[in-house]
């Protein structure tokens, strides 16, 4: 049995190919005080939200050492970056960002988030690259602030932190922030939040609602809305990420494609058309998938084997899930080289437009 798990090898200290993690969390502090400001007044309804920043809210020993982390952007990240061999790191804003507020208020927050993230980039430009914050409710500016963001700011995508209060962003009304991201020929990176509320309650008392469960079941059911609900088809070159190895779609792509392709021939359920294509297709042609939080290869070499070797991206989950000793266990993957370049490097580099390092 203990062969069939992760054994922790030491990492090659000088690997033939540059280490790019690409989904790794930051928040700033403002947006961190206003959470520990909505623990105590608990004026939103989200009892996911207070499950999970009730705990990383408090003065535990791990708590403190993650709000520590994850609001730096010097020497903390850089020095566990230097320690773990990791050469850059893809920063994006931390779940749920800045959709836990309102939409104006949620839009003033991506602005100052956006411009504080390009500042700190500009202070370690070969350690840092970005994603553009922004509040998926408010139709008339998220999709202005993306393309700031990447226009102005250098960032190289959006960051869209699972469903906003709620909803989900499969209505067309809500479209143009994807319109944006096709035509800017850029990435949204669709990452977990916790369980929506209509449907957290029986996650709640097993604490199976954040990283352990919760978040893959929110997040690829997200995922499946979108595709489902056609947009692949009125954006054909939209390009979408999905973290910790595809949030278990890949391995669910039989069935998606067999069930979605006999619902939608039956005409027995008016949410669900014909699509131009197979759900098998959009989910190998129009996602991108990271390792994040699975420091372990059969899931990952899964997903090379079954998506693509140009699909699959390494990230570490800082700091949610910081284990250093991951990064060993996957430059051991027996994989080729040239796949294990791709996987940590070159793949990362081709998406977000990145240089020489």
């Amino acid at each position: 049995m203990s062969d069939r798990f992760p054994k922790n090898p030491p990492r090659d200290p000088n690997p033939p190919y540059k280490r790019i993690a690409t989904e790794e969390a930051w928040i700033p502090k403002n947006i961190l005080d206003l959470y520990i400001r909505e623990i105590a007044d608990k004026k939103i309804h989200d009892p996911g939200f207070h499950q999970l920043w009730g705990f990383f809210a408090g003065e535990s020993d791990l708590a403190t050492r993650h709000r520590r982390r994850i609001q730096d952007l010097d020497e903390i990240r850089i020095g566990d970056m230097d320690a773990s061999g990791i050469d850059m790191q893809v920063l994006a804003l931390g779940s749920p960002g800045v959709q836990l507020f309102d939409p104006a208020t949620a839009t003033s927050l991506a602005i100052e988030a956006n411009d504080q993230l390009a500042e700190g980039i500009a202070r370690h430009p070969d350690r840092y690259i970005g994603l553009a914050a922004f509040s998926p409710l408010d139709t008339e500016n998220s999709a202005k602030e993306l393309e700031r963001g990447v226009t102005r700011l250098g960032l190289r995508g959006g960051i869209l932190n699972g469903h906003t209060l709620g909803t989900y962003l499969d209505d067309e009304k809500y479209w143009s922030v994807f319109e944006a991201a096709e035509a800017l020929d850029v990435p949204i990176y669709l990452h977990p939040n916790m369980p929506s509320p209509q449907m957290i309650e029986p996650f709640l008392n097993r604490s199976l609602d954040a990283a352990i469960y919760g978040f893959a079941c929110d997040t690829g059911l997200h995922a499946l809305r979108l595709l489902i609900s056609g947009i692949f088809d009125r954006f054909p070159k939209l390009q979408i990420i999905l973290g910790h190895c595809g949030e278990a779609l890949p391995y669910w792509l039989y069935r998606i494609d067999f069930m979605h392709t006999r619902i939608a021939s039956t005409g027995r359920h008016p949410g669900v058309k014909p699509l131009k294509r197979r759900a098998w297709d959009y989910l190998c042609d129009n996602f991108h998938y990271t390792s994040s939080g699975v420091g372990w290869a059969p899931p990952i070499k899964f997903v090379m084997d079954t998506v693509g070797t140009d699909r699959m991206m390494y990230a570490m989950d800082y700091p949610w899930q910081f284990v250093q000793e991951e990064v060993g266990e996957l430059d051991s993957m027996e994989i080729p080289l040239e796949d294990k370049k791709a996987f940590f490097e070159e793949n990362a580099r081709k998406l977000f437009k990145i240089g020489d390092l």
